[in-house]
């Protein structure tokens, strides 16, 4: 299992490699500060996409101050020696560009895409912010009850949400992985400055952070600029090792109802524990994935095909594989029932369905369609410097490499209808699952 990022060897050296990938002309170097920089060249247009990426999120929190990962991305708009609250989105729109960060388990990411010859300004103010920050109590009051509004529009007032909550609090019990990005709402209203600035200093270093360049750039141009303003920055020398709580082996399959007025269509959900993909160990991750894609990818995948169109017992069925991830993922069902048709029959239907899906095995043609199609995806996804700077910097802070994301096609490719099928019988086991029912509140669970 990945515990921490284990970065190609290139990076061990200031010397820039340069790794050719159909299209894709990948640079990596570190800096001496052991900052991570991936450049990504394409100069089809005089547009860069400019990402700084932490290896630290909502998984990496204090036990306690759930929440704390976003409420410190929140912080980061506000004031630093240099510029006022704002000022920064501000000088982004005045140059014709757009900024913007997020939140997940494993990273917290912050990003401009702008012209391609104002890549050293957006350097210059996202490295001001990685160290000088300046917050006040007011910042803390105001952006807490942003957050927490946030939270109220997202989640409180949507039942989906907050049935996924449990569904994940289910499936994780020692596992971060089980507390909410946006965090708990009792642990949210009490955080404070010490809480923000303690996860700042910990985990807002150069050593700890991915640069991720696309766009129309040169990569030596792009050393000698992160030099400049990123390598200049001292390092964290108390960086703590990323080592989280794991999961006990799960042993019994668990179930949950979730009742709520405002459900307007209900429906059944399961979700697996499952490896996530792993550097330099990718294929059963890709076997997982190709399952999902068959299984319920599409309006034909197998499970629509025969609940939906065939049985008639739902208006929709779906499968899912969350691959990218540091610590172990999921592989999620869900169905739901046609009108008439209670949560138990489509449960029923639903379990029926994979396991003809399994004694069956897989359909050669189907398999290799998918598998145009994805090659198809993966060739229009360079058009796309935004998806390209997310596809890296995802990967980098999740525990892969450059040759890992560079990897991963030909790997889906080579993927067999019998290690699909094996991956399903390893990974769809009653006793790591956990089964809900998303219901309204005058519903009857039988």
């Amino acid at each position: 299992m990945a515990r921490a990022l284990a970065f190609c060897a290139a990076l061990m050296t200031a010397t820039p490699v340069l790794a050719e990938t159909g299209h894709e002309a990948v640079t990596t170097f570190t800096l001496d500060n052991g900052m991570d920089v991936v450049v990504v060249e394409d100069h089809r247009a005089p547009v860069v996409q400019h990402m700084v990426w932490y290896r630290a999120g909502s998984a990496d929190e204090p036990i306690g101050s759930s929440g704390v990962a976003h409420f410190l991305e929140h912080l980061l708009f506000k004031a630093t020696d240099t510029m006022e609250a704002g000022e920064l989105s501000a000088t982004v729109a005045a140059n014709g560009g757009n900024d913007n960060a997020f939140t997940s388990y494993d990273y917290t990411a912050y990003f401009q895409r702008v012209a391609a010859d104002r890549l050293e300004l957006m350097m210059k103010m996202e490295a001001d912010r990685m160290r000088n920050i300046r917050l006040t109590e007011s910042d803390i009051a105001t952006e807490r009850d942003v957050i927490l509004e946030e939270r109220n529009q997202r989640t409180e007032n949507n039942p989906r949400a907050l049935f996924g909550e449990q569904m994940s609090a289910a499936q994780y019990l020692n596992h971060r992985y089980g507390v909410p990005v946006i965090g708990w709402k009792h642990e949210m209203e009490t955080l404070d400055m010490e809480d923000a600035l303690s996860f700042y200093q910990t985990y807002y270093a150069p050593n700890n952070a991915i640069l991720v360049v696309t766009g129309d750039v040169d990569p030596d141009e792009v050393k000698a600029l992160a030099d400049t303003y990123y390598g200049v920055i001292p390092a964290n020398p108390d960086l703590p090792e990323r080592v989280r709580s794991q999961e006990p082996p799960q042993t019994a399959e668990r179930r949950l109802t979730f009742k709520d007025a405002r459900v307007s269509q209900p429906y059944v959900q399961r979700s697996y524990l499952a490896p996530e993909r792993d550097a330099g160990a990718q294929e059963k991750a890709a076997a997982l994935f190709l399952l999902a894609e068959l299984l319920g990818g599409s309006t034909t995948s197998y499970l629509n095909e025969k609940l939906q169109l065939e049985q008639q017992l739902a208006v929709y069925a779906g499968a899912f594989y969350r691959g990218v991830s540091l610590d172990d993922t999921t592989f999620d069902l869900i169905v739901v029932p046609a009108e008439g048709v209670s949560l138990q029959e489509a449960e029923d239907a639903m379990d029926q369905a994979v396991a003809d899906f399994i004694a069956e095995g897989v359909n050669p043609e189907d398999l290799d369609r998918i598998k145009m199609q994805l090659r198809a995806a993966q060739v229009y996804a360079r058009d796309n410097v935004d998806g390209i700077g997310n596809r890296y910097g995802r990967a980098l802070t999740s525990g892969l490499t450059v040759e890992d994301v560079q990897a991963w096609p030909d790997i889906l490719q080579a993927v067999t209808g019998d290690e699909i099928i094996a991956a399903a019988r390893e990974v769809l086991q009653p006793e790591a699952s956990v089964t809900g029912w998303l219901m309204r509140d005058d519903e009857v669970t039988q």
